[in-house]
């Protein structure tokens, strides 16, 4: 096991909050993770480089969490630390000329409902949606036709201690894809571009937008939301309907009875159940239909060599 002992110390000296053996279960939609060695609640950008600059002097990896709504963590747990955005990165408020400045940390459905007050119209296809703004960011997550990335007019980023900006272009989204993936980089918060709008008329989008998921997902169960992404020319979950996969168990993991592109904790479900119930999903919809699922759940990886 290894010694954080000087690690601490930094956090300590820099009043970065932290707290030991942290249940990831406890942050997560799925319920499902095992104890992070470090968990670190930051609230300001100090805080925040001060603490990545702890960890990569100890050489110790770190994740960065959202909502944890679409996230599976290790049933060992994570050996290393997972930094949590709260404070200053979860407030949003008024930008110019149409313009939403949200931190990272802020609920996506938060977001959401400001901008329906402010009268802001282009995020209603987003309420609802589980996450957080930064990693609804991350995925370019996307409902009901809309995208982020139909929103998004600046990212900021945390990158080897400095603030980067990144353009629409320079985030490179695509289909449940960004720039941000696999480079270390730290979102910070974003400025959304949006239009006009009556609050009555987005408020209604957004409740009919509401009621279409309660009806459809199975949102009183723990889950991660849509497992796979959809395929070219299919729906996933209609491919594992076909397939006569819905209420496949696997431990304490199901395929939703509701959904069938959700897989369900009914109870004590564990990371190695879902995963182990994702391989049979993958090789039933092949084998039957030819089409290879690709899974859209991010598992939590700790960045040995951030920023690489």
């Amino acid at each position: 096991m290894r010694e954080y002992a000087a690690l601490d110390a930094a956090f300590r000296a820099a009043g970065v909050p932290f707290t030991r053996d942290e249940p990831m279960s406890a942050h997560t939609t799925f319920r499902i993770g095992g104890p992070a060695d470090r968990f670190l609640r930051v609230g300001d950008v100090e805080t925040l480089r001060a603490a990545l600059r702890a960890l990569e002097a100890e050489e110790v990896p770190y994740f960065v969490l959202g909502n944890g709504s679409n996230l599976l963590v290790p049933d060992e747990g994570l050996r290393g630390a997972v930094v949590k955005l709260e404070g200053q990165f979860r407030l949003a408020r008024a930008g110019e000329k149409g313009r939403l400045l949200a931190g990272a940390g802020a609920p996506l459905s938060a977001v959401c409902l400001l901008a329906k007050e402010l009268g802001l119209s282009g995020l209603e296809f987003a309420y609802g949606i589980p996450g957080s703004l930064g990693g609804a960011l991350f995925m370019n997550a996307g409902a009901y036709g809309g995208e982020m990335r139909d929103a998004v007019e600046r990212v900021f980023t945390l990158e080897d201690g400095a603030v980067r900006e990144y353009g629409l272009q320079a985030c490179e989204f695509s289909y449940r894809h960004s720039a941000f993936m696999g480079r270390g980089a730290v979102i910070l918060g974003a400025e959304l571009r949006l239009s006009p709008g009556e609050p009555e008329q987005i408020g209604n989008a957004m409740e009919t937008y509401m009621a279409r998921r309660k009806e459809k997902q199975p949102l009183e169960m723990p889950s991660a939301g849509s497992v796979f992404k959809r395929p070219e020319g299919y729906f996933a979950g209609a491919l594992i309907e076909a397939c006569g996969l819905k209420g496949l168990a696997v431990g304490g993991a199901e395929v939703s009875e509701k959904h069938a592109g959700f897989i369900v904790n009914r109870g004590g479900a564990t990371c190695e159940d879902v995963e182990r119930l994702i391989g049979r999903i993958r090789e039933t919809v092949l084998r039957e239909k030819g089409v290879l699922l690709e899974p859209e759940l991010q598992r939590a990886r700790l960045w040995e060599k951030p920023g690489v």
